[in-house]
């Protein structure tokens, strides 16, 4: 007979990509899962995608843009207490760094990263009064290593790291625990355009994966694009019983882009 809890779990920026798969894997395993994005006709499209696969659990739509400090108590609004938080929110875009205004810095950091401070801020002592919590930041192997061509998305990553430890620290003790994943390039939809943009879009996607892996990212020991099922695996264990001794750490699930032994 299971007798573990079932846990509600909130994964920001989950119409498509890593946060669709995360929420996927979460629903699965049982859990009541709130689906979140900007759009209300994707957050619902991307809920019932993942209800068909998981037609035992709760699978919530609340759409709500999480880069503002309304939308983010929209959301709370909604589904008031969580136990994990998977702060997954983000944007990217290859930009020359002399040409980043003002205005495209702050969107960054309001999206990436306040998105998550705003987010944790609420849930946190929740699960700290519960005596149980998960908070995990999707943060990128691009906090490490900054990529040239757009380093306020890098910036915004490194940030992440710092943002995810000082929690950490604040909930030290009480059976809540906050990290980072770090992701490398991995196959989703933006990363399809992205690609496209740097290799070209008159070729095979195959093709252009394998140039931009050789070409751009080429410390990759996986020789290949992540797939966004490989980094919910990850993300399912740090939001597990079993991670209690994981804590205020930076996890690497990047393929083996960072060259560093640890991040």
């Amino acid at each position: 007979m299971n007798t573990a809890p079932r846990r509600t779990v909130l994964v920001t920026g989950s119409t498509s990509g890593i946060g669709e798969a995360i929420c996927a894997a979460f629903a699965r395993d049982g859990a009541d899962v709130v689906v979140n994005g900007r759009d209300p006709q994707r957050t619902d499209a991307a809920a019932e995608r993942i209800r068909a696969t998981a037609p035992h659990s709760e699978i919530r739509a609340v759409a709500a843009d999480v880069s503002t400090a309304d939308g983010v108590r929209v959301l709370t609004d909604a589904v008031p207490e969580v136990d994990v938080l998977v702060n997954n929110a983000g944007i990217f875009e290859a930009r020359p760094a002399f040409e980043i205004t003002d205005e495209e810095w702050i969107r960054y950091f309001e999206t990436n990263v306040l998105s998550g401070v705003r987010l944790t801020r609420h849930y946190a002592p929740g699960m700290m009064r519960r005596g149980w919590g998960r908070v995990v930041f999707i943060s990128s192997e691009s906090a490490i290593n900054t990529p040239k061509e757009m380093i306020h998305y890098g910036a915004t990553k490194t940030t992440q790291l710092a943002v995810a430890r000082g929690f950490a620290q604040a909930v030290a003790g009480t059976g809540v625990t906050v990290n980072t994943v770090l992701p490398g390039p991995t196959l989703t939809p933006g990363v399809e355009v992205f690609i496209a943009d740097r290799v070209g879009d008159n070729i095979p996607f195959e093709e252009a994966e394998r140039r931009f892996i050789a070409e751009e990212r080429p410390t990759s020991l996986l020789g290949r694009l992540i797939r966004p099922e490989e980094v919910a695996s990850l993300v399912r264990y740090v939001a597990s019983d079993g991670a209690s001794a994981t804590t205020g750490a930076a996890l690497r699930v990047d393929g083996g882009v960072l060259s560093s032994i640890i991040p």
